[in-house]
């Protein structure tokens, strides 16, 4: 290895020196340069001294006296980018018997390029188990390193799900939010192939751009008066309530609690009659104004609770919703709140 931790280096693209702070393979090292941290390839670098070396003066030149207005101004420093949450992938590579550059791992990060700090709760699921799970905090344009994940475990399409929320609740602001990220092993080999194209050391996806707002705007009032002198019959819609069938807090969606004679039913069949049944507690929770709606899907594969949250994410009347851990239903439950 060329370099080794703490080694002073030169970056050769921008003529910058920095320092070797991580090794992260034989062509890899991380380097830290005026407080800012980044992978970069071992040709991309360079030792200083020969630089220092050259850039001195046997014998320098006398200094000129320098007026105050003549003194060189700091730079205005750059602006700090805000764009939102990403997911960070690091591609860690290695040579095998013929010589090749094959991927081992992939170093995950989370990189928060918003103004906010976050509370996170991250698991890494495979076929709606989690193999993996971290809680922490990520403070505002700041990196939090995640874990590394072997590379062939990317075959399995695995699930990045996140939770987000705030470490002090504000108002308008959602209580919680969350993320999923579902790659297919197409897309990381495309990713790795344009990443290698673009000489770049990483790719990412972006989870959320903004927090979500809390939105709850009253409808405006429509004039009805032209109908009623027509004769046509109006009738308040918050009457209608009272004819409508009561609407349930908790939601048991286990088809066994659906039909008597599930067993005989394809999975296909029983997913339908469990998101026709969602569907229909929904819109009672929705006509009764209820403030927050349980959904109990239970744990199993998962596919019941990845159908009600890709439905919940395009319906204008949920302010957010969450599946954590619940002293009555464990991780088989999704909140919503309206």
């Amino acid at each position: 290895m060329k370099f080794q931790i703490g080694d002073k280096v030169l970056v050769l693209h921008s003529n910058e020196e920095g320092e070797v702070i991580d090794i992260i393979n034989k062509q890899m090292v991380m380097v830290e340069v005026r407080g800012v941290k980044f992978p970069a390839y071992i040709d991309q670098l360079d030792f200083p001294y020969f630089k220092r070396f050259s850039e001195k003066k046997m014998f320098p030149p006398k200094k000129e006296k320098t007026y105050v207005e003549n003194l060189r101004k700091d730079k205005t420093p750059q602006p700090k980018v805000v764009d939102g949450v990403w997911l960070s992938f690091l591609p860690v590579m290695d040579s095998d018997e013929f010589g090749d550059d094959v991927v081992e791992l992939l170093k995950l990060h989370l990189i928060n390029r918003t103004e906010r700090s976050f509370n996170f709760v991250y698991k890494l699921q495979f076929f709606g188990d989690t193999e993996f799970e971290l809680k922490g905090d990520i403070a505002p344009q700041q990196d939090f390193y995640l874990h590394d994940i072997p590379f062939g475990d990317m075959s399995d399409n695995p699930n990045f799900a996140f939770e987000f929320s705030l470490p002090q609740p504000e108002k308008g602001l959602a209580p919680f939010y969350e993320a999923n990220l579902k790659l297919k092993g197409k897309q990381i080999f495309q990713q790795i192939a344009q990443m290698q194209q673009k000489g770049e050391a990483s790719f990412k996806y972006r989870l959320f751009e903004h927090y979500p707002q809390v939105t709850a705007e009253e409808p405006a009032m429509l004039d009805l008066s032209s109908l009623v002198a027509k004769g046509v019959k109006v009738y308040n819609a918050k009457e209608a309530r009272k004819h409508l069938p009561p609407a349930r807090s908790v939601v048991d969606l286990h088809i066994e609690k659906l039909e008597d004679n599930w067993e005989r039913l394809s999975n296909p069949e029983i997913l339908d009659i469990q998101l026709r049944e969602f569907e229909k507690w929904y819109e009672l929770a929705v006509a009764h104004h209820l403030p927050h709606l349980i959904m109990i899907h239970g744990v199993g594969t998962g596919k019941l609770r990845d159908e009600i949250h890709d439905m919940l994410r395009l319906k204008r009347e949920v302010k957010s919703f969450v599946n954590r851990y619940h002293p009555a239903y464990g991780y088989g439950a999704t909140e919503i709140y309206f």
